[in-house]
């Protein structure tokens, strides 16, 4: 059975969410997952499992990664995510210029690690409403296509 890990931050319970309903999921499209917070793990426990998923909010007016996510955000360098498939999800608030940068900036660096991005990241403003769940049930199928290929 394929495995999933996913790491979140959440400052108001709005990314704790999101992790939620993605591992829900998955869960639903047969994949065992794990949701851990990003205190608790480090960037190399994503090498025991098949899909490796960030869920992180957006801090401050400059598009800042959480504070408790940055060390884990830094230790991503010393991991080779090659052949690994990996998908970002995270909440913002669009009344800020730089609207979930954090997504983007973990997105970037699976990527320069060797990560496939197997899934085009969501964006979430404020909290899940009912068109954004469906966006993550389709970051959800993505990934599970993408782990199959």
């Amino acid at each position: 059975m394929a495995s999933a890990l996913i790491v979140y931050a959440s400052l108001t319970g709005n990314t704790e969410e999101i992790a939620d309903i993605v591992a829900d999921q998955l869960e639903a499209l047969g994949v065992n997952v794990e949701v851990k917070e990003c205190t608790q793990v480090a960037p190399e426990d994503f090498l025991e499992y098949d899909m490796n998923i960030i869920a992180t909010y957006t801090y401050g007016t400059d598009g800042d990664l959480p504070d408790e996510f940055m060390d884990f955000y830094e230790e991503m360098e010393d991991v080779d995510f090659t052949g690994k498939i990996a998908g970002v999800v995270g909440s913002g608030d669009t009344f800020y210029e730089y609207y979930c940068k954090a997504v983007d900036d973990f997105e970037a660096q699976f990527k320069k690690f060797g990560a496939t991005i197997g899934a085009e990241n969501v964006k979430i403003d404020l909290n899940a409403e009912e068109e954004d769940i469906a966006n993550l049930q389709k970051f959800s199928e993505a990934m599970v296509a993408a782990l199959n290929k």
